[in-house]
C-alpha cells in the first residue's frame, strides 16, 4: 500500500507560480510511475501530467504544455508539479496518482486526498 501526501497549493493571482509537493510512504516510490491530475467545480477529475519511474519520459495535457513541469526525486519519495504562467482555468483541486499511466483514472493504482489550487486576482 503507498500513501499520498500532497502540499503546497493555494492562492495565486494570474500569470503567478506554484510548486505542488506530492510525498509519498513506502520504500517502491522509485518503481512507480507518478502523475498528477485535477478536478475543477462540476466538471470530471483530468490528467494534467505524468512521469515515469526514471524520471527519464513524461507527459502532459495539450492545455498545460510549456506551463508546468513534472519532476521527481526518488531519493526523498517525492514528487513535484511546478506550475508557472498561471491562468483562472488551472483553479482546480490538484490529485498525485501513483503506480499506473495514461489519462484514463483507472490506469491508476493509488491517489492522494487533492490540494486546493485557487488562480484569482
Amino acid at each position: 500500500q503507498v500513501q499520498l501526501v500532497e502540499s503546497g497549493g493555494g492562492l495565486v493571482q494570474p500569470g503567478g507560480s506554484l510548486r505542488l509537493s506530492c510525498a509519498a510512504s513506502g520504500s517502491t516510490f522509485s518503481s512507480y510511475n507518478m502523475g498528477w491530475f485535477r478536478q475543477a467545480p462540476g466538471k470530471e477529475r483530468e490528467f494534467v501530467a505524468a512521469i515515469r519511474w526514471s524520471g527519464g519520459s513524461t507527459s502532459y495535457a495539450d492545455s498545460v504544455k510549456g506551463r508546468f513541469t513534472i519532476s521527481r526525486d526518488n531519493a526523498k519519495n517525492t514528487n513535484y508539479l511546478q506550475m508557472n504562467s498561471l491562468k483562472p482555468e488551472d483553479t482546480a483541486v490538484y490529485y498525485c496518482a501513483a503506480r499506473g499511466w495514461g489519462l484514463v483514472l483507472g490506469g491508476w493504482a493509488y491517489w492522494g486526498q487533492g490540494t486546493q489550487v485557487t488562480v484569482s486576482s
